[in-house]
C-alpha cells in the first residue's frame, strides 16, 4: 500500500533541513511545533534542530528511516513537513523525495 511507505519511510526528515515562519510556533492560544525543538536564526527564521547537523535529522522523528518512523508532532509540523511531496501519501514522489530515498537506498515511490 502505497501511503504505508511513505508514512514509514521518514527519509525527508532525515535528509534536509527545515526552516520556517515563527508563526508556526506553539503558543498559549494555538497548536504548533514547540520551541523546544527549534533554534531561532534570526527573529523571523526558525529550523528544526537536528536538521543543520551531518546527517541530518530531525528532532522530531522517531525510528528507524526507510522501516518504521513516526513524526513526534505531525499534527502540528511546520509548514514546510506539510508542504514537501504533497502527493507521496499517494505513492507518487517528487525530484526532493526520491532524492532523501536514495539518500538511504530505498527506491523511489510509484503507484
Amino acid at each position: 500500500m502505497p501511503d504505508l511507505a511513505c508514512l514509514s519511510c521518514g527519509a525527508c526528515c532525515a535528509a534536509f533541513r527545515v526552516d520556517f515562519h515563527p508563526d508556526d510556533l506553539a503558543s498559549s492560544d494555538k497548536p504548533g511545533v514547540p520551541e523546544s525543538m527549534t533554534i531561532r536564526l534570526l527573529p523571523n527564521l526558525m529550523r528544526m534542530r537536528g536538521t543543520d547537523e551531518a546527517p541530518p535529522r530531525c528532532v522530531a522523528l522517531e525510528g528507524e528511516v526507510g522501516r518504521s518512523v513516526r513524526c513526534t508532532i505531525y499534527q502540528d509540523r511546520p509548514g514546510p513537513c506539510r508542504d514537501f511531496a504533497p502527493y507521496a501519501p499517494l505513492g507518487i514522489g517528487d525530484d526532493a523525495c526520491d532524492r532523501a530515498r536514495r539518500r538511504y537506498g530505498l527506491p523511489p515511490l510509484e503507484l
